[in-house]
């Protein structure tokens, strides 16, 4: 048997890292509507379990005997399975993301996109949004900018060529985060979201104003 090492090329490299960067960008999205699923994907050996049941049934599907036509589509789906059983993210018990957001008390980490501080070049940020102050950090958690989550004034998404970038006002302040890829709307709108809910939560109500006066 050759021992010989297989060798990716940079246009194979490429392509698997995009088609793990896009699965792994589904299940990001899966995860910010499934309370459920995050919680299955922070228990280690469920986690594995389910990933093995999914690659089996995937496997099932694709030997099972092709009499029918519509045996190729069940081939096909269970294909899809399997390789998707494979290219899910391993289960995460808490990592760096958790612990920084329990330390500053953020109840949301949505991405950022890319932010850009004046005369700086762009990087790559999450936002922890609480509702006092809402933090764009790198991937090292070092701060890019905070802003007064209360003193949001404005959100706006809008596209921009083949990004899409959130405005935020707060202040007398205002950032720019540019979002990129086949999900680049669907973030920027997540984050836009985030932001207003937070932002609506730590402003005092009518009522309570009512009350002080």
């Amino acid at each position: 048997m050759s021992t010989t090492p297989r060798v990716i090329s940079a246009d194979q490299s490429t392509f698997v890292q995009r088609t793990k960067n896009f699965v792994g960008a589904v299940f990001f999205l899966l995860v910010q509507k499934s309370p459920k699923l995050l919680a299955l994907h922070r228990n280690e050996k469920a986690w594995a379990l389910f990933r093995v049941a999914l690659g089996c049934f995937g496997a099932a599907l694709v030997l099972l005997p092709l009499a029918l036509w519509s045996g190729y589509f069940t081939a096909l789906f269970g294909l899809a399975l399997f390789v998707l059983s494979i290219l899910l993210p391993a289960a995460e018990l808490e990592s760096g993301t958790d612990r920084k957001a329990r330390e500053l008390g953020a109840q949301t980490v949505i991405s950022g996109g890319e932010y850009r501080p004046v005369n700086q070049v762009a990087r790559s940020v999450q936002l922890f949004v609480s509702p006092s102050h809402s933090w764009a950090l790198d991937k090292n958690f070092d701060p890019m900018v905070a802003i007064a989550t209360a003193e949001i004034k404005s959100l706006r998404v809008e596209p921009s060529k083949e990004d899409w970038v959130l405005h935020v006002w707060w202040g007398e302040h205002k950032a720019e985060f540019v979002y990129r890829g086949i999900f680049a709307e669907r973030f920027a709108r997540l984050a836009e979201e985030s932001l207003r809910r937070a932002s609506a939560a730590a402003k005092p109500s009518p009522m309570s104003r009512s009350a002080r006066a």
